[in-house]
């Protein structure tokens, strides 16, 4: 509803901020009809387009596509629909045009007509008697049962529809009916017979065929003649029927459209002697029944025709008839004026006496209707809803009051919420037409409202936002319908529920259709209190977004006194007892907002009512409780403690003693286990997180050892909550220890009691070797937290601890959650103990500790495990890179001579390599690191290599690098391999991503790094410089497929592009040698096919190098040609083929032929001593030893 009112309200800056999934918050408006001269254009060649297939399947496209453009504002057509008609069936009705023609130019038509609607379409027919016959011998000629030209059976119905309505007696063009011996059928009977056989199609036609049977019917001489015929004939086909079959359903859908046409478009007194005829057997199909929803629509619409076929069509007298109608007016109204504008009825009480004569049918019909409201499908509803209120407006006064009080019995709480949507559109309806008298506002308001907040749970979701979104609709409605006098009585219970929809509401629908609502009575009304400011803050974009409309919009409003305390009690009654746990939390937060607006209310009243529900029996409204009583607490302490107030001031002695009873209480009833202790427990530490903050005056009380124990437990117990609830449980603890520590722990002089720090230290280092990994990362989570006087003293022994957690072990290996938490513990340890270079490793970050701390941080950084879940070792290397940079920043903050040159390159390059890596989310993390580095500047850091050339590649004044896009992040790193220092790093990094399998990251890897490789051909030193690393990567990873086999490939790709040719011109280069020899002895006795395929590609690269190696290379390819597996074979002899092709001066001219044809000729993928023969033969003609067989015993 919000959507169609609320069009172009709100600023557009607003929109696309911040929004939900679905919202639509833009849309483009067209001015006029552009394309008319390029639509001229189609149409004028449709005559010479259309034999060819293509072109007309192109031209139809391309018009689809101009009308699809229009289906929002399809009056921008209307000036054009005539041109475009003529031109179409010009022609149709041209003699000479092949049916092929003539079809498209009528699937023209029915494009435009869908666009634009066929009853703005239809007048614009021609309807000339001369047209007649041609369009029913075109029908006649039709196959109804052709799939192919359904478009043209359309068009030519809805034509003949219009043609029918010929002011002459039909029996004029019948002529001598019975000449030359054969009798002619007459044209009455042929368009009936056309008709009938038209309404039991399956495809659009039928729809066409309801239109012309209502336009024919209706005609003088057709209605004295075949009106009683048709329908004898319609109700013995829909008797006959059976929605049970798939065709009965398609008949029943074409007789129950003509029927509801028919009675719609025929006069009372022609429809009326049949009306009692059709109910009755509209009874005896008995659609409610069906699950066809188009049916039990059509049943809906007929019902309400022929009930309004039963009573006069006579306007009620009685009707609520509103005066002024300005905007203006109602904007510029002060209280006085709108007392004045009070509208009297229009008719006097004597004119509502009048008889009515109310045919029993009556009764039959309206509870039809009714029932029809509870329909499970919305369009059934709806139209049930239309009925009601056509219908109740011909009824007397009573009749009517009848069906209002009937209607409100859909809003019970026995009903679904079917019923209840269709019983709000109905309201709306009534409203809307005046139906519902100022006497019955008194009765509809309260249901009104409760619907504004109708949710129900079914199953792990809920229904009622329909509800809750018509409800907004019947406010609108009667905002529009009533004079402002009518409805001041009610206008603070409306006002503050809809405030309360529009932003406390879960769907957005709901909340843009309640700020609709309550702007149309602002406007309409102009009696809302404070209505333009409210709206400024709350319209339909600004409340787009669910969590500014709980934690910022609803305290701007809480700022007018009326609406404060029913927002608040909103929250409190209907919101911390949700069923979803994001709008049970969001609700808290927002009570905690919304407290200094009503402090008083809150401590006297709110907490107490949260209290017993906080260790109630419903588990979602103990969870909302828990959380509200900590927001409301805190909320409260910290107004006390602005105002220099006792900190206790808003608390009672029961309020207090409540609070500290609620974990006891839960503890004692063991509500701490299972699934219902997943949201218990993050609840509890929440508020003893928020009673700690509070500075509550608990010290000494022996309830601070439950929470620590509550704290402790939920540590341990992690491994048995779900994964989803893990992590919330394990940062609740955390944060609720930090708290406690803070208030409860540390005497006057600062310092914690020793007993105390070392039974918690300990016991928290101890629970760090435990063997579940979920336990090791709650501790190292705990430690993080733990404040600085706890620390003193016992810091080594806290990083030892955690340092031993990031040690990988055989035991632990997939443990790399664990190994993360500790390293964000690591940092936050440093970060609370503080630097000091001279003082004690026990109790400051110190000269005597720095570098063991960042030997633990850079030995994760290349963290690399892999397990089910994939690169887990990510996590690691995460945290290891965020933690580095916190513990350097805090380093050079306070003593910066504390960096050591060399640890500062190994920081750098760990990090520089990462962010050279394939996977995007760690090479952006990467590169934010590195960035954040190299350009802080309070004070810069030190010794960071080259640090000119990297702030001309990174420079500060470019915006944002997005080191997501491989396409910005990779030219800028591999400019990083023309410094010394960086090479090696940012080479391993890249022969990761060149050589893997992510298409868009290896081609921009790829292309950065041929590019650099162009740049230092001419510079031998540089290029020299670069192959020695190259060779020294390849020999630092011997066997580590992760980097290896990447490697390879890479190498492949460098060989083939050329990167190399320099050394070709040298016998014997040193580089190709190494690189053989390294590649030799990467693949002995390998078994992984890519590393294997990958290395013949570099085998065949080293063939273009000169010197002795050439025939090792050889020989190494006429091994691999043997190779056990059939797939490493085939590679081998394709890509030693192609090699020989681009390499051929390799070879023998006089052998080439005879060696290319035995390669490609052979069937590889043969028995073994099959393919040596043919292998053999291949090394006789190129002068190659031929490899020997090893037994296995001489092996």
């Amino acid at each position: 509803m919000a959507l169609g009112e609320m069009d172009g309200v709100g600023s557009e800056a607003e929109g696309g901020k911040n929004q939900e999934t679905g919202v639509i918050t833009t849309s483009s408006i067209l001015v006029s009809f552009t394309e008319s001269q390029e639509v001229r254009g189609l149409i004028g060649n449709l005559e010479g387009a259309f034999r060819d297939l293509v072109t007309r399947e192109t031209i139809v496209e391309k018009f689809v596509g101009i009308m699809d453009k229009y289906q929002e504002q399809p009056h921008l057509l209307d000036r054009h629909l005539e041109w475009m008609m003529t031109s179409l069936l010009d022609i149709v009705r041209d003699n000479g045009s092949p049916p092929q023609l003539v079809h498209l130019a009528f699937k023209f038509l029915y494009i435009i007509t869908k666009v634009r609607g066929y009853k703005v379409f239809l007048p614009l027919f021609p309807h000339e008697v001369r047209d007649l016959q041609p369009v029913l011998d075109m029908l006649v000629d039709q196959n109804p049962k052709d799939p192919e030209t359904w478009e043209t059976r359309y068009m030519l119905l809805l034509w003949l529809s219009m043609i029918c309505l010929i002011p002459f007696d039909l029996a004029r063009f019948d002529g001598n009916i019975a000449e030359e011996g054969h009798t002619r059928v007459p044209t009455m009977d042929r368009i009936l017979t056309i008709a009938k056989c038209y309404l039991v199609v399956s495809d659009k036609a039928r729809d066409a065929a309801a239109v012309l049977v209502s336009k024919f019917i209706v005609r003088p001489d057709v209605k004295q003649k075949r009106m009683a015929d048709f329908l004898d004939w319609t109700l013995s086909v829909l008797s006959k029927s059976s929605f049970q079959s798939m065709e009965g359903t398609v008949v029943m859908n074409g007789m129950l459209q003509a029927l509801a046409q028919l009675f719609k478009h025929a006069k009372r007194e022609d429809c009326l002697p049949y009306a009692a005829t059709v109910l009755e057997c509209l009874d005896n199909c008995r659609l409610s029944e069906s699950n066809q929803m188009v049916l039990r629509k059509l049943g809906m619409k007929l019902v309400q025709r022929l009930g309004l076929t039963f009573v006069k069509p006579k306007v009620a007298k009685w009707r609520y008839q509103r005066g002024c109608r300005s905007l203006a007016a109602n904007l510029q109204a002060q209280g006085s004026v709108v007392q004045s504008q009070m509208t009297t009825v229009a008719a006097n009480e004597a004119d509502d006496e009048e008889e009515y004569d109310i045919p029993g049918e009556i009764e039959n019909v309206v509870e039809q209707l009714l029932v029809g409201l509870k329909d499970k499908d919305t369009i059934v509803r709806w139209s049930a809803a239309k009925g009601i209120g056509r219908i109740t407006g011909r009824l007397p006064k009573e009749l009517a009051d009848d069906v209002i009080g009937s209607l409100l019995d859909c809003f019970s709480f026995q009903e679904t919420d079917n019923a209840w949507h269709g019983g709000c559109l109905a309201l709306a309806e009534l409203g809307r037409r005046g139906l519902l008298l100022p006497s019955r506002i008194s009765d509809v308001v309260p249901v009104i409202l409760r619907a504004l907040t109708y949710d129900e749970k079914r199953g792990a979701c809920s229904v009622g936002s329909n509800v809750r979104d018509a409800a907004c609709y019947v406010c609108w409605a009667f905002a529009r319908a009533y004079d402002p006098a009518e409805l001041i009585p009610f206008i603070h219970q409306i006002s503050s529920a809809l405030i309360i929809a529009a932003v406390f509401d879960r769907d957005v629908n709901c909340r843009r259709a309640a700020s609709a609502a309550f702007q149309e009575n602002v406007g309409r009304q102009g009696t809302f209190p404070h209505g333009i400011d409210i709206l400024t803050a709350a319209d339909y974009f600004a409340v787009g977004n669910r969590v500014n409309c709980y934690l910022t919009i609803s305290v701007y409003i809480a700022g007018f006194p009326q609406y404060t305390q029913p927002m608040i009690d909103h929250l409190v009654n209907m919101k911390i007892n949700h069923w979803d746990s994001v709008i049970r939390e969001l609700s808290t937060k927002a009570l905690h907002n919304l407290t200094p607006r009503a402090p008083e209310y809150m401590a006297n009243v709110v907490l107490p009512r949260l209290l017993p529900l906080s260790v109630g029996t419903d588990l979602h409204t103990r969870h909302g409780a828990i959380l509200a009583c900590a927001e409301i607490t805190h909320a409260l302490c910290k107004l006390a403690e602005e105002n220099n107030r006792s900190i206790t001031h808003y608390f009672d002695e029961k309020s207090l003693e409540g609070l500290k009873q609620i974990h006891q209480e839960l503890r004692s009833r063991q509500l701490y286990r299972g699934l219902g202790g997943e949201l218990m427990r993050p609840a509890v530490c929440t508020l003893i997180e928020k009673l700690s903050l509070s500075k509550m005056p608990f010290r000494g009380d022996p309830v601070i050892a439950d929470w620590q124990w509550l704290i402790n437990d939920s540590l341990r117990s992690l491994t048995l909550a779900s994964s989803a609830a893990r992590p919330h449980i394990k940062e609740s603890a955390v944060s609720a220890l930090a708290a406690l520590c803070n208030e409860y722990y540390i005497n006057e002089k600062g310092e914690a009691d020793p007993a105390l720090q070392d039974e918690l230290v300990t016991k928290y280092v101890s629970e760090l070797q435990n063997t579940e990994e979920m336990v090791r990362c709650g501790f190292s989570r705990a430690l993080g937290a733990l404040p600085r006087f706890l620390l003193k003293g016992r810091l080594q022994q806290v990083l030892e601890g955690l340092k031993q957690v990031t040690v990988i072990s055989p035991g632990n290996v997939s443990f790399a959650e664990a190994r993360r938490d500790a390293l964000i513990a690591i940092a936050k340890v440093c970060q609370t103990a503080g630097v000091k270079g001279e003082g004690s490793q026990e109790e400051y970050v110190c000269k005597d500790n720095v570098a063991q701390i960042y030997a633990t941080l850079l030995n994760a950084v290349i963290d690399y495990t892999t397990d089910s879940r994939g690169d887990v070792g990510g996590w690691v290397r995460e945290a290891a890179m965020r933690s580095l940079m916190e513990v350097t920043l805090l380093l050079v903050q306070n003593e910066a001579e504390l960096i050591d040159a060399n640890i500062c390159k190994q920081i750098m390059c760990c990090v520089a390599q990462q962010s050279a890596e394939k996977i995007d989310k760690f090479r952006a993390h990467a590169g934010s690191v590195f960035l954040t580095l190299l350009h802080f500047d309070h004070p810069p850091i030190p010794h960071i290599p080259h640090r000119e050339e990297l702030e001309r590649i990174f420079p500060r004044s470019e915006e944002t690098l997005n080191w997501n896009a491989a396409s910005e992040a990779f030219p800028r790193i591999t400019q990083l391999l023309a410094l010394p220092a960086y090479q090696y790093s940012v080479l391993l990094g890249l022969s990761v991503s060149v050589g893997g399998l992510t298409e868009t990251t290896l081609r921009y890897s790829a292309q950065s790094l041929f590019d650099y490789m162009k740049k230092i051909q001419n510079d031998s030193s540089a290029l020299e410089n670069f192959c020695d690393t190259l060779l020294q990567v390849f020999e630092d990873n011997l066997r580590n497929d992760r980097v290896s086999v990447p490697l390879l490939t890479m190498l492949d790709q460098m060989l083939a592009n050329g990167c190399f040719d320099t050394f070709t011109m040298q016998e014997n280069h040193p580089f190709p040698v190494k690189l053989f020899t390294l590649c030799k002895e990467e693949i002995k006795r390998a078994k992984d096919i890519r590393k294997l395929r990958s290395s013949i590609g570099v085998f065949c690269g080293l063939i273009q190098f000169q010197g002795d190696m050439r025939e090792k290379v050889f020989f190494q390819l006429f091994l691999l040609l043997c190779h056990p597996f059939p797939v490493v074979r085939k590679t081998t002899a394709s890509q030693v083929y192609e090699m020989l092709i681009t390499y051929s001066d390799v070879v023998d001219p006089a052998s080439m032929d005879l060696v290319l044809t035995i390669l490609s000729d052979t069937n590889w993928e043969a028995e073994l001593p099959v393919v040596r023969e043919k292998r053999n033969c291949l090394c006789d003609l190129m002068n190659v030893p031929k490899p020997q067989l090893v037994s296995k015993s001489s092996a």
